[in-house]
């Protein structure tokens, strides 16, 4: 099969939606790919709640990323059993997570990002092909003409041709496909000028990877099999832990010291009591309302039997390898579902209890929560993608508030949108424990979202032009949103004026009037005077 269209859209995590969304709103046909059940990526296939910043609920995202939100509100406030106090919470947070003031099950997102979508499946403007991933591209010269996909079961094969083509996977899967440059692992100090950078370049040394899943505490015994490869992670103890890594022991990212976690299943607080503010605290040391996405006490009696949490914590992470460029990548990401299989099982049978006796037993798998065949998520929460060279790559200064202080990060010509986060690294494949960076609220540059080289091709998720730390900072929800709001509003930009990529970054009035465009589709491009944490 053959199709053509105005601009293809290969992924369909929140960049890719965002994208296809700014170009169809712009009046555009888009064929958007994803090669999981779900659109949605860290949001709903990966299951992981959104990470944000202070100021979410007044400033700070996009109107459209705001709308996302709305939705998913709405859409507990229409469709689920609160309670009146639930129901008048302005800022309600289905779950009560300290990680997020929005924690709410993945599947109302999906729902959401499908309804926003509707409309545009409806007129034909908008193809999804699903589960479909990238397999090969034909490219001549600085452009890439085509894309051929594969279903991911099937493995029959469709090929897109567009004007231009937008990389919003998970991992940056179109960059060697179109010979397109890039970069993996950390950069050399010598090459960024990084404070936290090695002095040699580690191409391999990446982020871990983690595969997430979600549990209830319930009557009965609701242990898994025990896992194949269980022995092994039950031993399993990095040099720098303090610990083995299933125990409830675990460095603090800002300090690196080894602390207790506390786990309490189903603790009778009252849900409004949390407040979602990772500039107060960081949150995980109480493990079951760290991540929990439904608080029990928010529905009506009886309506959930347990609260349910989403483990994305410290003893799922798997970096014993990389999955990006290896020949082995498979082997790794069947490690790390092992890794969380084994995770469960440890909680249901050895776990330590505060009453002196060990195992949760109650743990329920909640497979059905995360969509995923096997009780996990879908797909694995990938930290860290492949980045494009690019027009401009944002070093760890521009934002580091030991470098940049009251200065605030680096404001650019070419901002494209504005995200914070702190710069947060977890352990990764060569052997770092965690790297913690305080931060300035920060800018996007459209530089890069743009290759060096490459004409019609623009990143347009966590693929962007960051190195491997300052990418700890801009690989969250709402900055991957805006990313991909701004790629597609520029893929439409270019279609509309005939100008290119290039020439948009580099001619001052071209660029005035694509950034007033993003202005009044609702882009924040700078922030006002809020200090960073």
């Amino acid at each position: 099969m053959e199709i053509r269209t105005d601009v293809l859209v290969v992924g369909g995590g929140l960049g890719g939606v965002a994208a296809a969304l700014a170009l169809l709103k712009a009046g555009r046909s888009v064929v958007l790919t994803e090669e999981y059940d779900w659109l949605g990526g860290q949001l709903t296939s990966q299951a992981v709640p959104p990470d944000e910043h202070t100021w979410v609920e007044r400033f700070g995202v996009t109107a459209g990323y705001r709308a996302l939100r709305d939705g998913i509100r709405g859409y507990y406030r229409d469709h689920y059993p609160l309670t009146g106090r639930a129901r008048a919470w302005g800022e309600l947070n289905p779950g009560a997570g300290w990680v997020s003031r929005l924690c709410h099950e993945p599947h109302v997102a999906v729902a959401v990002i499908e309804a926003m979508l509707a409309p545009y499946r409806g007129s034909g403007r908008l193809r999804v092909l699903q589960p479909y991933r990238p397999a090969g591209a034909d490219v001549d010269g600085d452009r890439v003409t085509a894309v051929t996909l594969a279903h991911r079961d099937t493995g029959a094969r469709v090929t897109v041709s567009a004007p231009y083509v937008l990389d919003a996977t998970e991992t940056g899967e179109l960059l060697p496909l179109t010979g397109t440059e890039y970069v993996t692992g950390f950069e050399s100090q010598a090459e960024t000028g990084e404070p936290s950078a090695p002095a040699a370049a580690q191409p391999q040394n990446m982020q871990a990877i983690s595969v997430c899943f979600a549990i209830d505490h319930v009557d009965g015994d609701h242990t898994i099999e025990r896992p194949r490869t269980y022995d092994h992670w039950r031993e399993y103890q990095p040099e720098f832990w303090g610990d083995r890594l299933l125990s409830w022991r675990a460095p603090v990212p800002r300090t690196l010291e080894p602390v207790e976690r506390s786990f309490t299943p189903n603790p009778d607080g009252d849900p409004m009591d949390v407040l979602g503010d990772q500039r107060r605290f960081g949150g995980d040391l109480d493990l079951w309302t760290f991540r929990r996405i439904a608080a029990r006490r928010n529905f009506e009696d009886g309506a959930y039997a347990s609260d349910i949490t989403l483990v994305n914590w410290p003893m799922i992470d798997y970096f014993d390898g990389s999955i990006i460029d290896v020949p082995d990548a498979d082997r790794h990401l069947e490690a790390a579902r092992e890794l969380s299989r084994s995770a469960l099982y440890w909680m249901q049978t050895e776990a330590p209890r505060p009453d002196g006796g060990t195992g949760y037993p109650g743990l329920r798998l909640r497979g059905d929560i995360t969509g995923g065949t096997d009780g996990l998520a879908q797909a694995p929460y990938i930290r860290e993608s492949r980045r494009v060279r690019a027009l401009y790559t944002v070093p760890e200064q521009d934002l580091s508030l030991a470098v940049r202080g009251d200065e605030g990060a680096v404001r650019y010509r070419d901002s494209v949108g504005v995200g914070m986060y702190r710069i947060d690294l977890h352990p990764s494949t060569g052997g770092d424990n965690y790297i913690d960076v305080g931060c300035s609220p920060f800018e996007i540059p459209l530089g890069a979202l743009i290759p060096r080289r490459m004409d019609n091709l623009l990143a347009a998720a966590k693929n962007i032009g960051t190195t491997h730390i300052s990418n700890g900072a801009y690989r969250l929800h709402p900055v991957e949103w805006n990313i991909g709001e701004a790629a597609g509003t520029l893929a439409a930009f270019c279609l509309d004026t005939a100008a290119t990529p290039h020439a948009v970054r580099k001619k001052d009035e071209l660029l005035a009037d694509y950034q007033d465009r993003l202005v009044r589709s609702g882009v924040e491009l700078h922030w006002p005077q809020v200090s960073g944490y």
